[in-house]
């Protein structure tokens, strides 16, 4: 088998691992495969007869395919009453709250209304079937996309995976059986299905509905196995859970758990080595460096958390929602009128504040990054940003320091958390003290914007 991507032509390893290549290929020569670092590549398992090139045309990293921006454009830029911000690409509505139904809100990461959306786009037969990840119980494939016609199966894929997962199985799926389906991605995945429409008159006709999630980084394999074994689960795990909730924590600091064959169950909170696991971007795809979508750009409609002081105390878990169809907007409306949905509108504005993080990291941190590529002569990939050097050094030595331990973390391997963490430390001691004075100097602008959100919400509610 032979990588589809040759490093000869140095495309900076930006596959992200969807699977939709091995999908749309006419000559069936790819299939996905889990590299040696734990994710996701396709590979040619015997020659290409066509060179068609469908499955570079599909890909969402092909510099050569419409961005984020044109295709909104074709999808969304003539709905009544749409707008358009540079953050969030287009929008009709937006609100804050959370599903009041059975246990949508407990099982979901957030405020259940991913589940809620696909529960009733399958009740208002709206589709036939909806496509989401779920559980394998399968220590080799702990998660996969999967096609659910029940709400029963639809209410067990509930909550949040940082695994993993490809789309070729699914989307294959669609082409073979008619219907209309809903499917739900990160919005690397949601833009990859977008280009497959382009290419595939089925899958133009079927997708009817495009859930996209907000998403800052998707992990491999890897980072499940180091936060197994961190958590002190000894065996490969069959079962995780990855944002459990608790009660008696605020809604930032959830849990991981982990359980093997035999049913031991160990867990791990956010604050006692999840966050620096994943804040430092350890076992991070390389891809995820150059994304410049935070809002799932592509989507019908983009589900993400309501990370604001007003409702990050809440345990249970709160939801933003983010809208750019009809379709969609009326079926939140009807959800309002029954009261299986407790929603408010809410300010773009503080829509944009709550992923504020993960703005800087895909603008910015982005800018940044394609300027070290320029600078140190490796290729530039086309975003929708240019090449920046930022002022502030610490920032810069964020990115680079953060950088540095992503890389490291490509080399773990099972049950060598020590040795991980002693090549680690040197990196997070320069982190920590990095991270030390970024803090005091950047107190003042903190203090600034603190009251400047205040402000904005008092106007708002007044």
């Amino acid at each position: 088998m032979k990588p589809l991507f040759p490093k000869k032509d140095k495309n900076l390893d930006l596959c992200i691992g969807c699977g939709v290549c091995v999908a749309l290929c006419p000559d069936n020569s790819l299939k996905m495969i889990i590299n040696p670092y734990g994710e996701y590549n396709p590979v040619l398992y015997h020659d290409c007869k066509t060179e068609c090139g469908i499955c570079i045309n599909v890909c969402p990293f092909g510099e050569k395919n419409p961005d984020e921006d044109v295709i909104g454009q074709q999808l969304f830029g003539n709905v009544p009453g749409i707008q358009h911000k540079l953050e969030t690409g287009f929008f009709l509505n937006t609100y804050v709250g959370y599903s009041k139904v059975n246990e949508h809100r407990n099982l979901g990461a957030s405020g259940g209304m991913a589940t809620w959306i696909l529960e009733n786009l399958i009740k208002d037969h709206e589709v036939d079937a909806v496509i989401c990840v779920t559980k394998n119980l399968d220590p080799n494939k702990l998660f996969k996309y999967t096609v659910f016609s029940s709400i029963e199966d639809i209410r067990k894929s509930s909550g949040s995976t940082y695994h993993p997962v490809e789309l070729s199985e699914v989307l294959k799926y669609i082409v073979d059986i008619p219907g209309n389906y809903a499917i739900i991605g990160l919005p690397c995945f949601v833009k990859a299905i977008r280009l497959s429409q382009l290419y595939n008159k089925k899958l133009r006709k079927r997708i009817t509905i495009i859930l996209g999630l907000t998403c800052g980084q998707l992990k491999s394999v890897n980072y499940t196995t180091y936060l197994s074994t961190l958590a002190g689960l000894e065996e490969k795990p069959i079962q995780v859970q990855y944002r459990g909730k608790d009660s008696e924590k605020i809604a930032s600091n959830f849990f991981f758990s982990a359980m093997d064959k035999k049913g031991k169950e160990k867990k791990l909170f956010w604050n006692e080595g999840v966050a620096e696991a994943y804040l430092n971007r350890w076992f991070t795809i390389n891809a995820c460096n150059y994304c410049d979508d935070i809002f799932a750009e592509c989507a019908d409609v983009t589900l993400m958390d309501a990370w604001l002081p007003e409702y990050s105390l809440d345990s249970k878990g709160t939801n933003l929602i983010l809208i750019r169809s009809i379709k969609v907007k009326r079926l939140l409306e009807k959800g309002i009128m029954l009261k299986d949905i407790n929603l408010d509108t809410i300010p773009i504005d503080m829509v944009i504040q709550s992923q504020k993080g993960l703005i800087t990291i895909k603008r910015k941190y982005l800018a940044f990054r394609l300027y070290l590529n320029k600078k140190n002569g490796k290729k530039v990939v086309k975003k929708r940003v240019n090449p920046v050097r930022m002022k502030n050094p610490f920032l810069r030595n964020e990115v680079i320091y953060k950088e540095q331990m992503r890389i490291i973390s490509r080399t773990y391997k099972k049950g060598e958390n020590d040795i991980f963490r002693d090549d680690m430390e040197p990196i997070l001691h320069l982190l920590r003290k990095n991270e030390t004075y970024l803090k005091i100097i950047m107190l003042p602008i903190d203090i600034i914007q603190f009251f400047q959100r205040k402000i904005r919400s008092l106007l708002y509610e007044s």
